[in-house]
């Protein structure tokens, strides 16, 4: 990375500077990266049902550390539920590049995580995209999949219909046919790309994924989180293949935890992306759903620190 200071990014600032598609490459190349350090996250709880996240990670040039709150109950108060910064800091000299802005990082590089998996787990097809949540990560998988996969048509469902209508009117504005549905499990059955983002405070799909799908499930990121049937889920891991993000998964994935299912058997991305052992070891049949369970990691945030480095220092 170049020692050039960045500064403090504003949200719009550190948007344009991830790109969906160079995001996922190099979430890519830190998964290939020897030199990428991610120790455990800090999660302290917060009276009042909250958490703070303290995510550090480093590789051979630059070191992030994210500060994040999350607070559930911020969506009743019309206040942001992650709200938060990431400090980037040159290895070498210590020097502080940039401060970008949380959410933002957050919602991009989640986004583009799911656009990797999908890229490298199924092969290119066509078909409407099923959205179920309609926040900032329901907003930006839209986003992702639209620049990433070609999506040109999506099904927004949301307990809110006023957040659902904010989110077709903005994908018709990108120049996709965009439609509310009130029903998502009914919806399952027309969408070959399903991606689950709700608040994950209760169960919200019984349905099956159809057996050519791909499902990248967002929104659970504790154990004590779930959107997706334990029995669905069960059901996923004898017909289809699961995938998780990371190894942290394996104490955070409510959905596949409540489904008593064995998490540390789940093969991970760095292990599809690597050809690791696991990976190619793993049952996959022909025919059947992909599960893509994400739960977050600060590697992540490490690639959005430096996709944004490779951005705004590059000519032109």
């Amino acid at each position: 990375m170049s020692t050039t200071t960045l500064g403090i990014r504003s949200p719009q600032q550190t948007a344009q500077a991830l790109p969906y598609g160079a995001l996922a490459r190099e979430i890519e190349a830190v998964l290939k990266d020897a030199s990428v350090d991610v120790p455990p996250r800090i999660v302290q709880p917060l009276h009042g049902g909250g958490s703070l996240f303290v995510m550090p990670a480093a590789d051979a040039q630059v070191a992030i550390t994210k500060l994040i709150s999350f607070i559930p109950s911020n969506a009743q108060r019309g206040l942001p539920t992650i709200q938060g910064d990431i400090v980037v800091f040159d290895v070498q000299t210590g020097q502080r590049l940039a401060v970008l802005d949380g959410p933002t990082v957050t919602a991009r590089r989640t986004a583009a995580v799911s656009l990797l998996a999908a890229q490298t787990l199924v092969p290119r097809r066509d078909g409407p995209l099923l959205i179920v949540g309609a926040g900032v990560q329901g907003r930006a998988h839209l986003e992702a999949f639209h620049e990433g996969l070609g999506v040109q048509e999506v099904f927004i469902a949301s307990r809110s219909a006023a957040s659902a209508d904010a989110l077709v009117a903005h994908a018709q504005g990108l120049g996709l046919r965009a439609t509310r549905v009130d029903d998502p499990n009914a919806a399952l059955g027309h969408c070959p790309w399903v991606v689950s983002s709700t608040p994950a405070q209760e169960v919200v799909l019984t349905g099956m994924p159809r057996r050519d799908a791909f499902v990248a499930a967002v929104g659970a990121f504790t154990p004590r989180m779930v959107e997706w049937a334990p029995e669905v889920c069960r059901h996923l891991a004898q017909i289809g293949t699961l995938v998780v993000d990371t190894r942290d998964a394996d104490h955070e994935a409510g959905d596949l935890l409540q489904a008593g299912i064995d998490v540390r058997a789940v093969p991970t991305l760095a292990d599809v992306v690597n050809a690791s052992p696991m990976w190619l070891q793993a049952p996959r049949p022909d025919h059947g759903p992909v599960f893509f369970k994400s739960c977050g990691w600060a590697g992540w945030d490490l690639a959005a620190a430096r996709c944004m480095a490779r951005v705004v220092t590059s000519p032109g």
